[in-house]
């Protein structure tokens, strides 16, 4: 196993290895944003308001199915950590094996659900008739080619478990810059609109699950994939689904009630519609920095739990807080104070400028809380309860967002009012998991569970 490639995360500098692991990582998610971004930077500008409003009432329905995979994801990545962790070979290999079949099987099972269900749910999400045509050829494009993007991130999910967040950084570059090159051809020289988008996104996301694929079936790690031994090992999967389940449905569900926010954006008509998902663009960049220290404080978490480190471990979880708390802070005020042109990259018509520049406002403020729910969710799902982080974040972002919206839309028409039950969800779900965290006592099921 070559040091270059892994990381043992059980000993050193704690702020050090986990801003020499997030940086990449960090840097990778951003070129992941440059994806919908520059989608819809291409489609604001050189298609149609319509179009751009399409584009962007889709993402709660991709991320609906693409959340509830996600939360296996998450799951399994927990479970090679802990492994490579506690140095076990055998347990890394059945890890590795188990997820990439898993993927394989779940792929085909959200692409034809994503196929079968896009005209029920866009109905759902009482799309504007005038964007209708555009969403849904835009999700069936998306989802017939969803593998690809699965592949990808269990992919990259199994090398930064062992420590190797740069090769998925490499990789996310290149397709990047595949799905820039072929959105601007697509579009501008080939007149293909929202479809041409579509195509360009897919064909980047296969090829970067192509060269995570080869690099895992080459490598000399422990992490191995031989693709001849792809089975599902029960006593694995059992690991991967009593973590990944929680998270995968809490995922799922809240990702779903979201399409029921977006019904109550698109009330207002495709112009806040479009407003909102610009608003959202700026929301994914601005917090790219804490999930990429959540990501990291996960595996930093995972692999010194493997190792029986657990005070280290929260020492960890704590240095991970404080960080992306200070980097969201210092990323808020720039947003807050360029909002406009910013804003102007996506489209420049009046009226979504000023959804825009609203949304942004008012909610960009409450970003803190968010750093608290990523973080404290993430070190409670790798400690082993995945299952209080769950009702936490379902009970805030599901039951109580939902409840706020249904009486603010019965009392007035007020889209910021609408918009602010994000920040609602957040502030006490912030407040359920630091609970959680102080009174469950996961050191102690941790060592019941390692010995």
């Amino acid at each position: 196993m070559r040091a270059s490639r892994s990381m043992n995360m059980t000993e050193g500098p704690i702020m050090r290895q986990l801003i020499s692991f997030a940086a990449p990582m960090l840097i990778g998610l951003i070129f992941q944003q440059l994806y919908n971004t520059v989608d819809t930077i291409v489609v604001g500008n050189f298609v149609s308001a319509q179009a751009l409003a399409a584009v962007g009432t889709t993402g709660p329905l991709i991320n609906t199915l693409l959340g509830f995979f996600n939360g296996f994801s998450a799951g399994a990545t927990v479970v090679i950590a802990r492994a490579f962790g506690a140095r076990n070979p055998r347990d890394v290999h059945n890890a590795v094996h188990t997820t990439i079949l898993m993927t394989l099987i779940l792929a085909v099972v959200i692409t034809a659900a994503g196929l079968a269900m896009t005209p029920l749910l866009l109905r759902l999400m009482r799309a504007p008739e005038d964007m209708l045509p555009e969403a849904t050829t835009y999700l069936r494009i998306y989802f017939g080619g969803i593998s690809g993007l699965m592949l990808y991130n269990m992919g990259a999910g199994i090398l930064r478990a062992v420590g190797d967040s740069k090769r998925p950084l490499y990789f996310l570059i290149f397709s990047a810059v595949v799905n820039t090159a072929g959105d601007l051809t697509l579009v501008l020289v080939f007149r293909m609109g929202v479809a041409g988008v579509a195509y360009a996104t897919i064909l980047a996301q296969g090829l970067s699950a192509l060269l995570v694929l080869y690099v895992l079936m080459r490598d000399d790690g422990i992490y191995r994939l031989n693709p001849r031994k792809l089975r599902i090992h029960a006593a694995t999967l059992k690991k991967i689904v009593s973590i990944g389940l929680p998270t995968a449905l809490q995922s799922a569900i809240t990702s779903f009630s979201n399409v029921f926010v977006q019904s109550y954006i698109n009330v207002f008509g495709s112009s806040c519609a479009a407003g909102w998902s610009i608003y959202g663009k700026l929301d994914q960049f601005a917090l790219l920095p804490l999930q990429s220290i959540s990501m990291a404080s996960a595996t930093f978490v995972g692999q010194n739990l493997g190792a029986l480190n657990i005070s280290r471990a929260k020492r960890g979880i704590r240095t991970a807080l404080l960080s992306g708390m200070c980097c969201t802070a210092v990323l808020m005020l720039p947003l807050m104070l360029f909002a406009e042109p910013l804003l102007s990259l996506f489209n420049r018509q009046p009226e979504v400028l000023h959804y825009g520049r609203l949304f942004v406002l008012w909610i960009s403020p409450f970003y803190l809380f968010a750093c608290v729910n990523d973080i404290l969710g993430g070190a409670l799902r790798g400690a082993g309860e995945a299952t209080p982080a769950m009702i936490c974040m379902l009970s805030s972002f599901v039951v109580i967002r939902q409840i706020y919206l249904y009486v603010m839309s019965s009392l007035t028409h007020n889209a910021l009012l609408t918009g602010l039950g994000y920040p609602l969800g957040w502030i006490l779900c912030s407040l359920f998991l630091t609970l959680c965290y102080k009174l469950i006592p996961w050191e102690e099921r941790q060592k019941t569970r390692q010995s």
